[in-house]
């Protein structure tokens, strides 16, 4: 006689989590961007499927709110064929996509599904969901490593590690996505994932072939929502690519994560929080967006395996860098780079103001050398800026004071040691030994 062993919790907890009657809701409404339904008592966060007659696929939508006995979903598609009527179906889970290795040189959509080629996607790669949380503040390893970016002004005076998370600080049009190319090139990391929420279609593509190079592509995820998109969809945007950049992590992989931009998504939230009627606070943005930022920008840094990594950038409105956004954000990260449009005025790539900005990791990172001269040169550079006038106009005269000779002298090998070339990477030793010599003559 053959004993077979059966795990009956196993098969009592399947019984469990089973649904032997799936519910249906019917559409009653459409107003603004939502979509009120009845007959259906789904979760926050649920995905629903809504059937419009006549089109092949459901469109699919996400539970945001509830108003009396209607539940209140917004679609991550287009509300164009929707009606009284339209039967919906609630999946039971939130939104999830598929992740593996062969998302690596893709480009896709906000919601993970690709843009380039046609596949059956849906069964290739291990699923996961997109709202994970931030990990555990005890599990987390500390960053005791740099990581080169191959841009000699991050990487001499703000240095970063494996792990750590930078802000971009920038008015439009001053080189953003420029400088997150540059870092997607020359960076030592092993993947880049990079969130594009609410850019130009136009510069979509431009960034690819242009910021970003065939070498970039090929070690890349691009997450791409256009302004154009829903805005739930550039909502999810970010969350796509924060776990997609997580699987690589728990991998053990090195990994990159880049988004532009952080106001764009906040701008997303704002839509869908007024819509569900979520009063509006600080410059119009509804409380939610301030309770959402760290959700997201907490899910990156070290792990138990691997990092990430990551760069996101900060659309100030009005280049005023004291924004709600600008202002939540930096209190959140590890440091932040300010680019300013006056540099960018006067040439000079990538336009970042070393003054203004900070890496709060860079004192444990670097030796004490290599510190204590980064400081010497925004030193310098202070003191060049307050007597730049009176130096312009031929006023100071030289031998009055022994630092503003110095500042003087060293001026030029400073900015020539900032300036950097689009198509130049500089390896970090490098980068060492050319602010050392600005020093030392």
């Amino acid at each position: 006689m053959i004993s077979v062993n059966i795990n009956m919790e196993k098969w009592k907890e399947r019984v469990r989590q089973s649904k032997l009657l799936s519910s249906e809701g019917q559409v009653t409404r459409v107003i603004g961007l939502t979509v009120e339904v009845k007959g259906i008592s789904p979760s926050i966060g649920e995905t629903c499927n809504i059937l419009v007659p006549g089109e092949p696929l459901p469109v699919e939508s996400e539970v945001v709110g509830f108003h009396e006995q209607s539940s209140l979903l917004m679609p991550l598609g287009e509300l164009r064929g929707i009606s009284p009527g339209c039967i919906v179906i609630p999946q039971g889970k939130s939104l999830s996509i598929r992740v593996g290795p062969h998302l690596l040189g893709r480009i896709l959509d906000g919601v993970g599904i690709p843009m380039d080629r046609e596949e059956d996607h849906w069964h290739i790669g291990e699923e996961m969901s997109v709202d994970n949380d931030p990990p555990n503040p005890l599990t987390r390893k500390m960053i005791e490593d740099v990581l080169p970016t191959g841009v000699r002004a991050i990487d001499g005076i703000l240095t970063c590690g494996k792990g750590q998370r930078i802000g971009i600080f920038a008015g439009s049009g001053v080189g953003k996505s420029t400088l997150l190319g540059m870092i997607a090139r020359y960076c030592s990391a092993d993947i880049n994932v990079i969130a594009l929420v609410g850019e130009r279609g136009r510069e979509v593509r431009e960034f690819i072939e242009k910021d970003l190079g065939p070498e970039g592509l090929a070690k890349s995820v691009l997450v791409v929502a256009t302004s154009d998109q829903p805005a739930l969809v550039r909502l999810k945007a970010p969350f796509v690519a924060s776990a997609i950049a997580e699987y690589f992590r728990d991998q053990g992989k090195d990994v990159m994560l880049m988004m532009d931009s952080v106001t764009r998504f906040a701008m997303a939230q704002r839509e869908v929080g007024l819509t569900v009627g979520e009063p509006p606070a600080t410059r119009g943005y509804t409380p939610s967006v301030f309770a959402l930022l760290p959700r997201l920008l907490e899910r990156s840094g070290m792990g138990i395996k691997g990092s990430i990594t990551a760069f996101y950038t900060v659309l100030v409105e009005a280049d005023d860098m004291n924004d709600p956004i600008a202002d939540a954000v930096r209190g959140i990260l590890d440091g932040h780079i300010v680019l300013t449009r006056d540099l960018a005025a006067k040439t000079h790539y990538p336009a970042i103001d070393v003054m203004e900005s900070v890496s709060r990791l860079m004192p444990e990172l670097v030796t004490p050398e290599h510190f204590q001269i980064a400081m010497e040169v925004k030193e310098k550079m202070a003191i060049y800026k307050q007597s730049e006038d009176l130096i312009n106009i031929g006023a100071y005269v030289k031998g009055t004071n022994p630092k503003i000779d110095d500042a003087i002298d060293c001026n030029q090998r400073i900015t020539d040691f900032l300036r950097q070339k689009m198509d130049q990477g500089v390896d970090f030793e490098d980068t060492v030994e050319q602010i050392k010599s600005i020093v030392n003559g």
